[in-house]
């Protein structure tokens, strides 16, 4: 796989709560925006996350940001 799977073409908006998360890089999860291990045998793997306290954020769903795991909006140029 050169280029992970592009799970949406806009960004998801998430209010996050403190906490250690795993950003799919792939595309391939059923759980988007976040790692269900599906990038098994694709070459990619999650990007961690952690937060320290609640913070709204724009998850990347093109998987292509240069801002990674967050949206720059290069979802708009796909």
């Amino acid at each position: 796989m050169n280029k992970p799977k592009v799970a949406d073409n806009k960004p998801l908006m998430m209010e996050m709560q403190p906490g250690h998360y795993h950003w799919c890089a792939c595309g391939q999860s059923s759980n988007q925006p976040f790692c269900d291990g599906s990038h098994k045998e694709t070459g990619f793997t999650p990007k961690p996350v952690e937060f320290t306290e609640v913070k709204t954020v724009f998850w990347c769903m093109c998987k292509q940001s240069g801002n990674a795991p967050f949206c720059d909006g290069t979802h708009r140029k796909l």
